[in-house]
């Protein structure tokens, strides 16, 4: 799934496990138009085997699937994928369910009908912590070797920093050309956009998850 490179949302495959037909075509018509490679599985069994014969980085997941039901699935894949992301899919409330799904650490719930926005949102979510594990990874390699952080970096700055870093140090380098600096992050600029207002948020510590943007609906 990784090979201890960054990825771009380009090199981020996305698989789509949804039992109902048009659902599924319509998330995986929606995921690849924000850039996503995708494809999609009718069941748990089917996506395990999926994910067997070749692992995806992010599961964007029903909780209510015929045979294997989601969270059995989502068990498997701590187990089996401990990298891969796993978004969730609903339709009910399942405050039991959603506990459970929080302990295997879930980057998102989504429910059904989930927006445009929201989705998008929820995948870079995903997208992020898929790349702060390998930077993970990276710094542990480094620790172990003679290697030092790039450019300076304090080796105790969080993962955030780091990545708020890059991106900025970027934009500059571009004089402020957000459509150059998203080609270069391998992100579109409505991504990137959304990054920029997080960290603005962080700035004003005024955070707010829920502030999701409305869009079309996407089930």
């Amino acid at each position: 799934m990784t090979n201890g490179c960054m990825k771009t949302i380009e090199q981020t495959r996305v698989l789509v496990v949804e039992d109902e037909t048009r659902l599924r075509d319509v998330l995986l018509t929606s995921v690849s138009e924000l850039g996503y490679p995708a494809s999609g599985a009718r069941s748990g069994e089917e996506a395990s085997r999926m994910m067997t014969d070749d692992p995806r980085d992010i599961v964007v997941l029903d909780l209510h699937l015929p045979g294997m039901d989601g969270l059995e699935f989502f068990e498997l894949i701590r187990q089996r994928w401990p990298k891969t992301q796993v978004i969730i899919l609903t339709g009910l409330g399942d405050l039991e369910a959603a506990q459970h799904a929080v302990r295997l650490d879930v980057v998102d719930f989504l429910t059904k009908p989930a927006s445009l926005g929201d989705l998008e949102l929820a995948l870079n979510r995903a997208w992020r912590r898929l790349n702060d594990s390998i930077r993970l990874d990276l710094l542990d390699d480094d620790s172990k070797g003679t290697a030092v952080p790039p450019d300076g970096v304090d080796a105790q700055a969080s993962l955030r920093d780091l990545e708020r870093k890059h991106i900025l140090d970027v934009i500059e380098r571009h004089r402020g050309n957000r459509t150059a600096a998203a080609a270069e992050l391998g992100i579109s600029v409505r991504t990137l956009y959304y990054r920029l207002a997080e960290y603005l948020m962080d700035v004003e510590e005024a955070p707010s998850d829920g502030a999701h943007q409305s869009g079309s609906d996407v089930g």
